[in-house]
């Protein structure tokens, strides 16, 4: 997430939240928190349908983009009952959001898996349903068709 929507979720500006970060910087080491490059801030606001609300912000200077384990630590940084509530939902979200991908992609590893178990069995029978629903066309393309050699 970005500096300006945590401070956002968090009521705080973001110039207070960055300070907050800056004079705790051994707290938000690089896998807790980083600052976009200009090419990504570039490439991200590209992406915005409308970026005025960023108005607001210093334009000049990226903003810092935080994992999940770098929204933990904005609570303790924060010290707000606002801030711990928020990080508290947005700890809940990105823990949905695994465990949402975690449950895809064992579903979708469990289809592949019967897929190539069966795949002759399912060969067979995706065979025989679509020769079922193209019949008419097929009998239709036949009979529309110029007979040549004997009658």
């Amino acid at each position: 997430m970005l500096d300006f929507d945590l401070a956002e979720l968090y009521e705080v500006e973001t110039k207070v939240l960055n300070q907050a970060v800056k004079r705790n910087i051994d707290r938000f080491p690089e896998r807790f928190m980083f600052r976009l490059s200009e090419t990504e801030w570039k490439n991200m606001r590209s992406q915005f349908v409308t970026a005025s609300y960023q108005t607001k912000r210093n334009i000049g200077i990226t903003p810092f983009a935080f994992t999940e384990h770098g929204v933990a630590m904005l609570a303790s940084v924060l010290r707000s009952k606002k801030a711990v509530q928020m990080s508290i939902a947005i700890i809940d979200a990105f823990i949905a959001l695994k465990q949402f991908a975690l449950s895809y992609k064992e579903l979708a590893d469990k289809i592949t898996a019967i897929e190539q178990k069966n795949n002759k069995q399912f060969k067979d029978i995706y065979e025989a349903l679509n020769y079922l629903l193209n019949k008419d066309e097929l009998e239709t393309k036949q009979s529309k068709r110029k007979r040549i050699g004997f009658r």
